[in-house]
């Protein structure tokens, strides 16, 4: 076990108290030390007496204070928001929205009970729970994953008392529920992950780990994620889609999306500004020269595809690499799917950017050239890196690991220039946000700027791969890759080439 060594001096001398007193010292199975105090007025240090923290570190020593979560831990946050802002980076807004729903959840189960409710679940969650209970290995993570959350803080209580989601049966009610609903914009925070949220600290353990990663459970999780696009292709998912303090066309959301009647195609006149349904929002389209094409005759400049943060940039990557690990080294061969023209960019360079859900979602092409390959591979939905342990970003620090496991387009494109040769945008699934559309063909000619595809319910985040030895500038716009990043604007420059090689 960790202890700090500031606090040996006080820990013997309560020991020896205890002593001399004739006192009994408890010490239960999961902690070392005993912890009291409070974190009021004490964030980001010990607590007042100094027998618990109040910090970011406090889950690794096992010292945080009971009351860490409710008092302090917007304050420790280091991220700004978590998953390219699709939910909040307060865990305490994130909490509170969980409650609610379990408690709308139990009240139901309740009235059920009594005769005067009957709770069903969807069809494609009542599939997840025959495979939970007819498939033994999975029956064992499912039941695993939710045991081995840590029983204290801040893993354990919301800011009421109440505990977190206890078992998988409560976990399909929840998502059942989730399934006819659109996320709505608050000023408190999105939760536009609502399956992800649910699986908050569950997904970050041993066994989430494993089970996540099972071609089973991710084959039916696929099911229930196309039933909730569906969903949301529907007009009853524009119940979200209104002028209201919680909705995507209100006064918060705009805050967000500055300008949107003149840089998208809508029209406020109408109801729902014109759209017909949350996923005819989400895919809009910009109108015409709200984003023109950098130097779109100069075939050495590339385009950003996605209008999108700079996550990480990333040089001599290897075809084979420890993408598990904390460092989240890229694995071209496992990225790419084990296609035939992984070696081609071996030793070469990934750019990889995040997409925000107030963001454009369609993807546009970086260079002129001919489509070589296209396709979707399926992959994973909620698999985080375990190296992260538990990601309170989640999955923030393991979108490096994603772009290996999850669901992904990729379209190979073997540019006009010479001197960038074939590329490959990579567009990448990241839990709820599943959804890659591809709208080119292989060997149809595109020129720099024109659409490839989109995701579905927003964004995620994509990658640009290139062969070794392109001579690459990157301009990012005067940042630094990382969590902190803004938007670029899709089509602006994002790197460019020499004309000729020296």
């Amino acid at each position: 076990f960790f202890i700090r060594m500031e606090l040996l001096p006080k820990v013997i001398g309560l020991m020896c108290c205890a002593l001399l007193c004739n006192l009994a010292i408890t010490v239960d199975a999961d902690r070392s030390i005993p912890v009291r105090g409070t974190c009021s007025a004490s964030c980001g240090g010990p607590s007042s007496g100094g027998l618990c923290y109040c910090d970011k570190d406090c889950a690794k020593y096992e010292d945080c204070c009971s009351d860490y979560t409710h008092e302090c831990d917007a304050a420790t946050k280091i991220a700004p928001y978590r998953v390219g802002k699709w939910l909040p980076s307060d865990q305490r807004v994130l909490d509170k929205w969980l409650a609610a729903l379990i408690q709308e959840v139990d009240q139901v189960e309740v009235a059920q009970a009594y005769g005067f409710a009957h709770l069903r679940l969807h069809p494609a969650v009542q599939k997840l729970k025959d495979l939970i209970e007819e498939d033994a290995e999975v029956y064992m993570l499912f039941n695993k994953m939710f045991d081995e959350v840590p029983n204290k803080p801040p893993y354990n209580l919301s800011p009421i008392g109440k505990p977190q989601v206890r078992d998988y049966t409560q976990m399909l009610r929840l998502i059942s529920t989730v399934m006819t609903r659109a996320p709505e914009c608050s000023e408190a925070g999105l939760v536009g992950f609502p399956i992800n949220a649910i699986l908050d600290w569950s997904m970050g353990t041993a066994s989430g780990h494993a089970a996540f990663l099972n071609p089973k459970v991710n084959s039916v999780f696929k099911e229930i994620l196309n039933e909730w696009g569906l969903f949301l292709t529907t007009k009853d998912s524009l119940s979200a889609l209104h002028t209201g303090s919680n909705g995507w066309l209100g006064e918060i959301a705009m805050k967000k999306m500055p300008n949107f009647v003149e840089e998208y195609k809508c029209d406020p006149r109408k109801p729902h500004y014109g759209f017909s349904s949350w996923d005819e929002f989400f895919t809009r389209e910009f109108r015409e020269g709200v984003r023109p094409i950098a130097s779109p005759r100069d075939d050495s400049v590339i385009l950003n595809a996605c209008e999108s943060a700079p996550y990480k940039l990333q040089r001599n990557v290897k075809l084979l690499d420890s993408f598990w690990i904390k460092s989240h080294k890229y694995s071209l061969k496992f990225m790419l799917a084990n296609d035939p023209l992984a070696p081609k960019f071996d030793g070469g360079v990934v750019y990889q950017a995040f997409l925000s859900p107030f963001s454009y979602h369609r993807w546009h092409s970086p260079v002129s050239g001919t489509v070589i390959r296209a396709y979707v591979k399926d992959g994973t939905y909620y698999s985080e890196a375990l190296s992260q342990g538990f990601d309170p970003e989640g999955p923030n620090q393991s979108q490096g690991y994603i772009t290996e496991v999850a669901t992904r387009a990729m379209i190979f494109i073997e540019s006009d220039n010479p001197y960038i040769g074939l590329v490959c945008f990579l567009a990448v699934g990241m839990a709820e946000v599943s959804t890659c559309e591809i709208k080119v063909e292989e060997g149809q000619y595109i020129t720099k700027g024109d659409e490839l595809g989109t995701f579905h319910f927003g964004g995620s985040t994509y990658c640009l791969i290139f062969r070794p030895g392109v001579k690459l500038t990157f301009d990012l716009h005067g940042q630094r890759p990382g969590l902190d990043a803004a938007d670029i604007p899709v089509n602006s420059r994002i790197a460019t080439v020499p004309r000729t090689t020296h």
